[in-house]
C-alpha cells in the first residue's frame, strides 16, 4: 500500500510540475506576442492556476493504470489520456483557453495544439520509462549469467 501512495504522490507531483511549466512557457509567449501588455482581470490568473493544477492531477492521477499489468497496455493509454483530456477540455472551457471567446477554428486548433502535446509529453515518459526498464533486465540478466 506504501508503494501505491508514493506512486501516486509522485505522479501528482510529476503532473502538476509539468502543468505549471507548460502553463508558465506559455504566458511567457503570450507576453511576447501582446508585446508585455498581457494582462489577467478578474482573478483570471487565478482561475488559470487552479485549472492548471486540475490539468496536472487530471494527467498526473490516471497515470497510475501503468502500474496495473492486468490491463493490456493500449487500454492504460486510452484510460490515462482519455481521462487527461477530458479533465483538460472542461478545465479549459472554464477557465477561458477557448470557448466564448474563441472561434471554432481557433477551438479545433487548440484542441490539435493540445493534443500533440500531451502526445509528445507521454511519448517523451514512455521513451523514458522503457530506457529505465531495458537497463533493469539487462542489470538482472548479466547478474542471471
Amino acid at each position: 500500500m506504501y508503494d501505491m501512495k508514493r506512486d501516486l504522490l509522485k505522479s501528482v507531483l510529476i503532473g502538476i510540475g509539468t502543468a505549471m511549466a507548460i502553463f508558465c512557457l506559455v504566458g511567457i509567449v503570450f507576453d511576447v506576442h501582446y508585446g508585455g501588455n498581457f494582462s489577467l482581470d478578474d482573478y483570471r490568473f487565478t482561475k488559470m492556476v487552479v485549472g492548471c493544477i486540475l490539468v496536472g492531477l487530471g494527467f498526473g492521477v490516471p497515470s497510475v493504470v501503468y502500474k496495473k499489468e492486468s490491463i493490456p497496455r493500449p487500454l492504460r493509454v486510452i484510460i490515462h489520456l482519455g481521462i487527461g483530456w477530458i479533465v483538460y477540455l472542461i478545465v479549459a472551457y472554464a477557465v477561458g483557453w477557448m470557448g466564448a471567446t474563441a472561434s471554432i477554428g481557433q477551438t479545433i486548433l487548440i484542441i490539435c495544439i493540445q493534443s500533440a502535446v500531451f502526445l509528445l509529453i507521454w511519448f517523451l515518459f514512455f521513451r523514458h520509462y522503457k530506457k529505465e526498464a531495458d537497463e533493469i533486465n539487462k542489470k538482472l540478466a548479466e547478474k542471471n549469467s
